[in-house]
């Protein structure tokens, strides 16, 4: 790689700024201040009314400059990026600049409306977007205290069909029902396990969600009601089965990461230290641990499909591994043959994988890792995805 570098940065020949055959961008432009709408309250519940930015209120996070990676609108290739194979390759990425810096942690659109998107993230950021995420305002909920509110950590947004759901840190639950125009904050137990990670927007009124000590509770009434469809912790499962071998379990730390649902209501989660993982299959009374694949440990994982049992499971690990788990292995078994992929990822860790097709997978890593396949990762192209600026 760093021959090529110097070679092309030797040459005479004109030299574009990016390096990749998609580019992401990860540096903003310093500029205009965005301050916080005022809120106004409707009657005396606790609905919320979200408005728009206006120049009052309260600043809540300094100047632009934030680039939302995760909303990065893919669009018709346009200008050209160099590769270091000499071929000029278009790039289907655009940047997009968002009206805060904090930390962004989920973005969700409509299903209903696919130009109408949320993004949620660190400091009670919560962005609005009707353009299909070319522009994005800052929003605010009107029952929460303006000093409290930029305490929250938003976490996971889902919506389906006008009807939303947002949780966060300290535990916080709200709802909306009309294409979050009003929100609604829905009353969580103290005694709920653990703290609320996944929540899923199901549809009139139903929606799923998951714990940091895995448990899964299901609604139809819009939150006021709650049914358990896990019948212990997972804490209590692995002291039921320390006999088990599953390896990492005596070092459980109470909390599950990474939690991912699938269309079919199926759940996979890693431990917090990421030394095992767990499933959950709908009709089933607890979670299965499972071993990981090789020493090192998770980083995180996913499925292949909308159903484990016809595209099955990826899993990365630390220093830029990546397995593939065959839809068709017993998952009541606590060893799993993973199906390891030769990939050179330069001891870079992989983040995240995303199956666009059967065959068609890509996978972004530390340092600007991009890889690619086109045969369900049995060969896989990596890029490194940088800005250079001479």
């Amino acid at each position: 790689l760093v021959p090529a570098l110097t070679r092309w940065r030797q040459s005479p020949e004109p030299k574009p700024m990016n390096l990749a055959v998609a580019v992401l961008a990860f540096s903003g432009s310093a500029g205009t201040r965005r301050v916080a709408a005022p809120l106004r309250r409707v009657g005396a519940s606790s609905h919320i009314a979200a408005s728009a930015d206006v120049p009052a209120r309260r600043e809540m996070l300094a100047a632009t400059g934030s680039v939302l990676a995760a909303s990065l609108i893919a669009a018709p290739a346009s200008s050209s990026a160099f590769d270091l194979f000499g071929a000029a390759e278009k790039s289907a990425w655009t940047q997009v600049d968002v009206p805060v810096e904090t930390i962004l942690f989920d973005v969700e659109f409509d299903t209903n409306q696919p130009d109408h998107g949320w993004v949620v993230g660190n400091k009670g950021t919560f962005l609005e977007t009707v353009d299909g995420g070319k522009k994005w305002v800052q929003k605010a909920f009107a029952n929460l205290d303006t000093e409290d509110e930029i305490n929250y950590r938003f976490t996971k947004v889902s919506f389906n069909q006008g009807e939303g759901w947002v949780i966060g840190k300290p535990s916080i639950l709200l709802h909306t029902k009309d294409s979050g125009v009003s929100w609604e904050r829905i009353p969580l137990s103290p005694k709920l396990p653990g703290e609320p990670v996944s929540i899923t927007a199901l549809g009139g009124g139903k929606a799923e969600m998951c714990t940091s000590q895995g448990a899964i509770y299901y609604t139809e009434s819009s939150g006021r009601n709650w049914a358990a469809k896990v019948q212990e912790t997972i804490e209590a499962t692995l002291n039921r089965v320390s006999s088990s071998g599953v390896q990492g379990a005596s070092y459980f730390a109470g909390a599950i990461t990474n939690v991912v649902r699938n269309a079919a209501g199926e759940y996979l989660a890693i431990s917090s230290r990421g030394n095992f993982f767990l499933t959950w299959q709908p009709g089933s009374d607890f979670w299965i641990p499972h071993n990981r694949a090789t020493s090192k440990r998770i980083s995180n994982m996913g499925f292949v499909s909308d159903k484990l049992n016809q595209g099955g499971l990826w899993m990365a690990t630390n220093a830029g591994g990546l397995a593939l788990l065959d839809g068709k292995a017993d998952l009541s078994q606590v060893q799993l043959n993973f199906n390891e992929l030769k990939i050179n990822s330069a001891g870079f860790g992989i983040l995240d994988v995303g199956f666009k097709s059967e065959d068609e997978v890509y996978a972004i890593g530390g340092s600007g890792l991009l890889l690619a396949s086109t045969d369900g990762g049995k060969v896989i192209f990596f890029f490194f995805l940088f800005f250079f600026f001479f």
